[in-house]
């Protein structure tokens, strides 16, 4: 949610903001619903007033036996009380479509940014690793390891995996391998609801821009598209102590989306299934902490990929490609040599105060009586499944066998290679 007074002051400098995401006149119809809701309030606050006044009267009118002008007065508070309820009415529906509004429009991009319209605009700002290309993609190496989508899509549909075996073992193995480092990194570890409420969807921006995208149940709750929704809602309509920021939080969990608007892309093998499981970090901090944790959650997904040996680059988004609640956002991409590409496998956001406002989330420091929004870092640090068709691409030998990275052999049960099954 955006910062309503700030807007006001100055609609220009916001527009200009959102017009590198292509948002244009952003700030028209909310400004124009905030001028109406403040007219409605205006109008009830002297009506309230004048409520207030013509009490006082009518007691005065009353102990000085003035009863004919004592009636006249309670007849206009009657007229004002029919007045007011109508004005409330009014006011109520004028805060939720000011709400409405300004909850459809992105974040600003942060100014160090670059301009762009989409991801041609990104830009490369690392690169760690050779990055050879050739042997077999990972939907042909995984057919003859364990992957089976025929019965996957038998009992789900399509975009759902069905693992066995090493592949499997696998899976399971990077899992908690990433957890473990993430723990390691400085982040909690913690179990969160896989199903919530829809104010936590709302409080990171799930909803309602990408309603089609995510999985509703029959009883109003949601399935979390990733950890990031429980994980940051953990703070929500709380008042945190400055000391205890950095708070830093991390989750291994499955994740759902229907991504209604991504049919047709990725629909091969592994890469975006509507089920997958990853680790999500999230950090709650104050503004002058934000910059140095964005840093640190990209260094700590960083650290993951180097450790099991897989070449990526880090790129920063440009401000048309930047996700809806994103300020600044560096995207890492592994390297898939059998497909010859980088692909996005973790996505690490700071989004300034604008998650914090749909949550009512606040710090107070020391020796201040206000209160400020606080600041909502997230990223995957990182995504199994995408982790798991880099490993092996990566590491497969010409017999279609694919090594286990060392940092994972202690995780593998003695399982040092993948061999095709017969």
């Amino acid at each position: 949610m955006h910062d309503l007074k700030a807007l006001r002051a100055d609609p220009a400098a916001f527009d200009a903001a959102l017009a590198r995401r292509g948002v244009l006149r952003a700030s028209d119809a909310v400004v124009e619903a905030d001028k109406a809701l403040r007219t409605i309030q205006t109008l009830l606050q002297a009506d309230l007033a004048r409520r207030n006044d013509l009490s006082k009267a009518i007691g005065a009118a009353l102990a000085r036996g003035a009863h004919d002008e004592a009636e006249a007065l309670k007849a206009e508070v009657a007229a004002l009380k029919d007045r007011i309820a109508a004005a409330e009415a009014a006011e109520a529906g004028a805060v939720e479509r000011v709400e409405v509004l300004a909850s459809q429009l992105p974040n600003l991009p942060a100014e160090d940014v670059p301009d762009g319209a989409d991801e041609t605009g990104n830009v490369e700002v690392k690169r760690w690793g050779a990055t050879p290309a050739g042997g077999l993609e990972h939907d042909a190496l995984a057919a003859r390891l364990g992957w089976n989508p025929e019965a996957a899509s038998r009992i789900a549909g399509a975009r759902f995996a069905v693992l066995a075996g090493g592949l499997a073992r696998l899976h399971r193995a990077l899992g908690q391998f990433m957890l473990d480092r993430a723990v390691a990194a400085g982040w909690r570890e913690t179990v969160v609801p896989l199903l919530v409420r829809e104010p936590a969807m709302y409080g990171t921006a799930q909803l309602p821009k990408f309603r089609d995208d995510q999985f509703e149940t029959v009883d109003g709750r949601w399935l979390i598209p990733t950890a990031e929704v429980s994980l940051t809602n953990l703070v929500r309509e709380q008042i945190l102590d400055e000391d205890a920021l950095p708070l830093r939080v991390a989750a291994l969990t499955p994740c759902f989306r229907r991504e209604a608007g991504a049919a047709g892309k990725d629909t091969r093998g592994l890469i975006r299934q509507h089920q997958f499981e990853k680790v999500e970090l999230v950090t709650i901090c104050t503004a002058e902490q934000a910059t140095a944790e964005h840093l640190r959650m990209v260094e700590a997904a960083e650290a993951v990929l180097e450790a099991l040996g897989l070449p990526y680059r880090r790129m920063l988004l440009c401000a048309g490609d930047l996700g809806f609640a994103a300020r600044r956002t560096f995207d890492l991409e592994v390297w898939l040599p059998g497909a010859g590409v980088f692909r996005e496998i973790s996505s690490v956001s700071w989004c300034g105060d604008f998650q914090a406002r749909r949550m009512d989330a606040r710090v107070r420091s020391a020796g201040e009586k206000g209160t400020r929004f606080v600041h909502t870092l997230n990223g995957s640090g990182v995504a199994v499944g995408r982790a798991l068709v880099a490993v092996l691409e990566n590491f497969q030998e010409p017999d279609g066998s694919v090594i286990m990275p060392p940092p994972l052999l202690p995780y593998m049960g003695g399982l040092e290679r993948l061999t095709p099954e017969a």
